[in-house]
């Protein structure tokens, strides 16, 4: 593994899950694990949507709604790097989650 990458635990809706993330990144990406569970726990609890799959789904659309209307957004397009640093972190959680389904 690369000296600059180091794992972190997460834990979104009762699961474990173990990331690559850059050395120095690890808070930002607790936090973000922290609220992608808030976001699941909410749809989850709502009743109207059910399997883990498609609320992750819901919860990616909402994320990706607020961040495009949002002045994140106008941040994020305005500094490549911003957006490269989020597409990588969804690639990692992408397959997180997809190595969890196996």
């Amino acid at each position: 593994m690369d000296k600059n990458i180091q794992p972190v635990s997460v834990r979104i809706l009762d699961k474990d899950y173990m990331v690559a993330c850059p050395v120095g990144e690890q808070d930002a990406l607790i936090a973000s694990s922290r609220r992608v569970d808030r976001e699941m726990r909410k749809i989850r609890d709502s009743g109207k949507v059910l399997g883990s799959d498609r609320i992750a789904v819901m919860v990616a659309l909402n994320l990706a709604h607020e961040l495009m209307h949002g002045k994140h957004y106008h941040n994020a397009a305005a500094d490549p790097s911003t957006l490269e640093h989020l597409q990588k972190m969804q690639q990692r959680l992408d397959a997180a989650l997809d190595k969890h389904k196996a």
